[in-house]
């Protein structure tokens, strides 16, 4: 089968000139930023222009043929000039934390200020931000271009996760490409609040890709990168316990874990950084947010009334059944997972992942809007493969999505009252609800087939 997308050559022109077309008013639309000088400005557009290059050479290095490439300048174009339209816009979190910590490395010496306690994330994205202290370019730019950058890596991560679920359908692979390019939440994250969790949902897609691929050894690598970026990799981190039990990972692999996370730490350690400092951010973060058991997360604890007032003794406890569950949870995917090892595909590998990527999250205490990324990344990719899985992609999306609504309009979406009660995210929980059954629905049916076959 061609790998090429078809279509006549009159759409493939017309989809190449439109997507032209939206590239350089993108760049225009750069000129009328307002940090910075205009050739600032301008350099800065035409960054972003290189990296829309990036996504047109990975296609081809994909093996996408002309007509394809054609098809594909649009919805590239799309994607860009949105982003375009977004880069100027300053979050809550880039004004009270973003800025203030790039300012401290500019005025502290750039990588030399490593050493010192500032922020709250790991070292891999302080080694960027002290980075970018030493550019002409304001830093909201800076910011947002790197997370723009790893949506570029993403959207290539999903393209080979769907070539490996699905190479009979080489379409897949560049459907899924373009998909995790315009996928609301991917857009949002980066190019307008100015979040990175691209980063890290970019190399669980290749680490998926990887191991899926029978590549174990570069998967935990890749994996162990990831959570050096961000904690809510390990959502799908027991997913590489199963591949390990079922003897698709051997021990001496996982063993590239540690040794990755600690090259990871190793610059910061050599610039004077206390190891307790780095070892301790994640221990840091998870006690950073425990007011609330739910912080505008469609997860179990928004079905909680928030007119009702919990005792600090009531929370704790609810926090930990909430963990508990997630805990149990883990247990009987891997559970599972091992009882059917013999029988094991790769689509039934993906179900896992989608329970995993939704229910833990959803279960879980203290969890924020953003929470729900690498559920949106994985199972649309999964859904490019695999068109069943599509309403659960929607699913998840919809529920994520009214989520980032929440905080980005500082408004709640629906506000429920009954039986003298407010209900102000139950709607979202509800929705995320049903993605977890329908991802449980998709997993005990692939066992099921499984068995069968």
């Amino acid at each position: 089968m061609s790998p090429s997308l078809t279509a006549p050559r009159p759409v493939c022109v017309s989809c190449a000139a439109g997507g032209g077309a939206l590239l350089l008013l993108a760049l225009l639309w750069s000129g009328k930023w307002t940090q910075g000088t205009l050739p600032v400005r301008l350099a800065a557009g035409l960054f972003l222009l290189a990296l829309a290059l990036l996504a047109v050479l990975l296609l081809v290095r994909a093996g996408l043929k002309q007509n394809g490439l054609l098809l594909a300048l649009l919805p590239i174009g799309v994607a860009f000039f949105v982003r375009a339209a977004c880069m100027d816009y300053v979050s809550y979190d880039y004004r009270d934390f973003l800025s203030q910590w790039a300012a401290f490395f500019r005025d502290n010496g750039g990588f030399a200020a490593i050493k010192e306690q500032i922020g709250d994330y790991n070292v891999p994205y302080l080694y960027f931000m002290a980075a970018i202290s030493y550019l002409p370019m304001p830093d909201l730019y800076a910011i947002k271009l790197f997370s723009i950058l790893f949506d570029v890596v993403l959207a290539w991560g999903g393209l080979r996760l769907a070539r490996v679920l699905a190479p009979e359908h080489p379409a897949a692979g560049y459907a899924a490409f373009l998909a995790l390019l315009l996928l609301p939440t991917v857009v949002l994250n980066g190019s307008y609040w100015g979040q990175c969790d691209s980063l890290y949902g970019a190399l669980v897609l290749h680490a998926l890709a990887c191991v899926l691929d029978r590549k174990p050894v570069p998967s935990v690598v890749l994996l162990a990168v990831a959570f050096s970026f961000k904690l809510q990799t390990i959502f799908l981190i027991p997913l590489w316990g199963a591949f390990w039990l079922c003897g698709k990972v051997k021990f001496r692999h996982l063993l590239a874990f540690p040794l990755t996370y600690f090259l990871t730490a190793l610059p910061a350690l050599l610039l004077g950084k206390p190891l307790g400092d780095i070892l301790g951010v994640y221990v840091k973060q998870a006690g950073q947010y425990d007011q609330k058991l739910v912080f505008n997360a469609p997860t179990l604890f928004a079905l909680l009334p928030s007119t009702v007032e919990l005792s600090e003794s009531a929370m704790s406890a609810l926090a930990k059944l909430g963990i508990a569950a997630a805990f149990v949870l883990c247990l009987m995917v891997l559970g599972l997972l091992l009882w059917r090892r013999e029988d094991l595909t790769a689509h039934t590998w993906m179900a896992a992942a989608a329970v995993l990527a939704v229910g833990i999250p959803y279960l879980l205490p203290y969890m924020h809007e953003r929470y729900f990324f690498l559920a949106d990344v994985v199972i649309l990719a999964w859904a490019c493969a695999r068109r069943r899985s599509l309403p659960l992609a929607l699913l998840v999306q919809v529920g994520s999505l009214a989520s980032y609504a929440v905080y980005l309009r500082l408004k709640y979406n629906f506000i429920l009252r009954a039986f003298g009660q407010y209900w102000v995210m139950a709607l979202e929980s509800l929705v995320m609800l049903a993605a977890l059954v329908v991802a449980l629905h998709f997993f005990l049916r692939a066992l099921q087939t499984a068995q069968d076959a």
